[in-house]
């Protein structure tokens, strides 16, 4: 928790939606409100799964950008590191103190492979992926230039469709080009088959992975035949961290969603069937809003729209309602439908988001709540940081 000298140049409502000791009432709208119980309990059980599966945890920082929430998932999670998809998110991160530091993604701009050289310097173990030989020459050219060490590891497009190479002869290449640079160190492979995350069906979900194992470990075995061995075979999301857990191939998750829940997550289907957001994990993340205008009999105004939120994954649900319904919204308004006229205006509700990563991304801070009251207020630090 932050002290409360932290704040004491902002003032609520312009600067930040709220301050430590104000009751949850008292928060300005709309504003990210993190159940800090909730949160806690997810981080731990991850947590907890990842020790008892013998699985390092690298949890993802683009889902909430958060130095804070980070270095709560590495005391009460054991999180090893974080996972960032961008270096100047991984800069944010490294700057803050975390100190493994994985860009899940390729670097290929040479002001941005300067700034990744750089990392190292500033106290962080610094991974990447590479998918190119000609990106090895670039990454070596950089650390050589720094006196810095990057750790790369080779990406396997297992079934995502996005980067990353395609056959074992491949990565074979790449991992004994980054072997033999200066200045880099082959530290494994990346393997996140992230279009199956969000399909519903478990059993759908497992025979997608199921094929993405088959050729991790053919990549796997033939590096370790070549004398190359693998400190990390990392992957595994919120969707399949079971399946990855298990294979006996993948060693570090790198699941980001569990910690808060959104809608679309909520949706898939464990293996009896039942909602993840049921039973296997909580929502710990919402958009607190307010009723702004009650004209119309049948429908309340909030005051949470598109500009408080991502809608690509579909509408928020409310959260611990049935009797009313977030049917629609524009830039700066949403429509609740109100059949019976139970909202007032200056009601509040608690929206779940239908995508928490872009949600997050469009605010400044989160706020912190506990028993009705705000515990803390954390800034979403690595906001905007895209490039």
């Amino acid at each position: 928790m932050k002290d409360l000298s932290y704040f004491e140049d902002y003032e609520v409502g312009f600067d930040i939606p709220a301050k430590p000791g104000m009751d949850e009432a008292e928060i300005q709208t709309p504003a990210l409100v993190l159940d800090l119980d909730a949160l806690e309990r997810n981080i731990k059980k991850m947590g907890d799964y990842a020790k008892a599966h013998g699985m390092r945890h690298r949890t993802h920082g683009k889902m909430h950008k958060s130095v804070d929430v980070q270095k709560l998932q590495e005391e009460l999670g054991g999180a090893c590191g974080v996972c960032c998809q961008k270096v100047s998110e991984a800069e944010v991160f490294a700057r803050g103190g975390i100190t493994d530091v994985l860009v899940s993604n390729q670097v290929r701009d040479p002001a941005k492979i300067d700034r990744l050289a750089r990392l190292p310097k500033l106290g962080a173990r610094t991974i990447c992926c590479v998918d190119d030989l000609a990106n090895v020459a670039d990454l070596s050219a950089a650390a050589v230039k720094h006196g810095t060490q990057i750790e790369c590891l080779v990406e396997i497009d297992c079934g995502a469709g996005r980067c990353g190479v395609l056959t074992t002869p491949e990565v074979v290449e790449i991992a004994k080009a980054i072997d033999a640079a200066e200045g880099l160190r082959f530290a494994g492979i990346q393997a996140y088959q992230g279009a199956m995350q969000h399909m519903d069906s478990y059993d759908d979900r497992k025979a997608k992975i199921d094929i993405a194992v088959a050729q991790v470990k053919d990549a796997v075995d033939t590096l370790k035949a070549e004398g190359l061995e693998c400190d990390i075979v990392g992957g595994g999301g919120t969707g399949s961290y079971y399946f990855e857990s298990n294979s006996g191939v993948y060693n570090e998750l790198q699941c980001g969603s569990y910690a808060f829940m959104d809608a679309d997550y909520g949706r898939i289907l464990d293996k009896d069937g039942k909602r993840i957001d049921q039973g296997e994990w909580e929502n710990a993340f919402f958009i607190l809003t307010s009723v702004m205008s009650h004209a119309k009999a049948d429908k309340a105004i909030v005051d949470a729209g598109l500009k408080a939120q991502s809608v690509d994954s579909g509408l928020p649900v409310i959260f611990g309602r049935t009797d009313v319904d977030y049917v629609k919204c524009s830039d700066e308004h949403g429509v609740v439908m109100d059949p019976n006229g139970v909202l007032k205006v200056n009601d509040k509700l608690k929206l779940v988001p239908g995508h928490c990563d872009p949600t997050a991304n469009v605010h400044d801070w989160y706020v912190g709540v506990r028993n009705g009251k705000v515990e803390t207020v954390w800034p979403v630090s690595a906001r905007g940081r895209a490039y």
